[in-house]
């Protein structure tokens, strides 16, 4: 393998869908793509920091940052994760791409730790966090275009959110693209025409139904999971009208299922989908190979 492919990865950083977490559970959704150079951060939920970290990455070589959404478990350590990486030494820009109310996030963080922020630059020296960043506000379209990396973006289906959206990677030939949280949503498949991996939400019908039944709010629940969210099955089926050469299903519900393991997920999607197949978990790496051969999966 050569330097430059070690350097092409996907890491799942967490990969539940939902922000509640639990003893020795996986953690909200985060993940690592680094493509073209770039260290870039798809989403933001709980445990983002540490897990990067986990990954090998150096905080303060922090570069791009894409929010599919404003749900808690894709957004709620943005500005957790940048203060540290700031604390870690970072001194280079950062830009955010998110959905509109993204700078609203990023701002309001900014003002509840202005005491922090304040004093650090002047007790140890440091340049101004609120300098560093910037954030750029995305709807439908091409995102980005910079230093041969393409970045376009799908609004999906996830009521009642209107602003989210799938992200399209590419640098280099290669091409990588997550379909945020999403409800079927045929026009995916073209949008994803071709990629080598499409990180896909999914549900299990039947561990759903346990997750419903022992929570509060259980009907409720159960009506925004079916109108808000993928079966495996469809994010196979999406998959397979894509053309992709790997699936991976993350941001799982449930995640945490004892009754459910990796093969109730792979006899699930395997109705609709016959190609290569990842079921993420936290700290899985899956590489991006240099002649377009399947990617590998390893542990970070």
């Amino acid at each position: 393998m050569s330097a430059g492919e070690t350097s092409e990865r996907l890491v799942l950083l967490g990969s539940k869908g939902g922000p509640a977490v639990r003893p020795g559970g996986p953690w909200p959704s985060s993940s690592l793509l680094e493509i073209g150079g770039r260290v870039i951060v798809v989403d933001c939920g709980l445990g983002v920091t540490r897990a990067l970290t986990d990954a090998g990455i150096a905080l303060k070589a922090l570069d791009l940052v894409f929010i599919t959404h404003l749900h808690s478990d894709h957004v709620l350590e943005l500005g957790p994760l940048i203060h540290t990486a700031w604390t870690a030494g970072l001194a280079t820009p950062v830009i955010v791409y998110g959905p509109p109310g993204t700078a609203n996030c990023w701002q309001h963080f900014c003002r509840a730790m202005e005491f922090d922020i304040e004093i650090r630059i002047v007790d140890e020296g440091r340049p101004d966090i609120r300098e560093l960043v910037s954030v750029e506000e995305f709807g439908e379209g091409l995102v980005l275009e910079e230093r041969g990396l393409m970045v376009a973006a799908l609004r999906v289906d996830h009521p009642p959110v209107t602003d989210c959206f799938a992200l399209r990677f590419e640098h280099g030939g290669r091409s990588v693209v997550f379909s945020a949280d999403t409800a079927f949503f045929p026009p995916l498949a073209e949008f994803a025409r071709d990629a080598d991996i499409l990180v896909h939400e999914a549900m299990l019908e039947a561990g759903v139904e346990r997750l419903v039944a022992r929570t509060g709010n259980g009907a409720r629940l159960r009506e925004h999971l079916f109108a808000s969210h993928s079966l495996a099955e469809e994010a196979g089926s999406i998959a397979t009208d894509a053309g992709v050469k790997r699936l991976v299903l993350n941001h799982l519900i449930p995640a945490d299922d004892p009754l459910i393991g990796e093969d109730d997920w792979i006899a699930a999607v395997r109705k609709t989908w016959a190609g290569d197949l990842t079921i993420a978990r936290d700290g899985l790496v899956v590489r991006l190979s240099g002649d377009q051969a399947a990617p590998r999966e390893e542990t970070a």
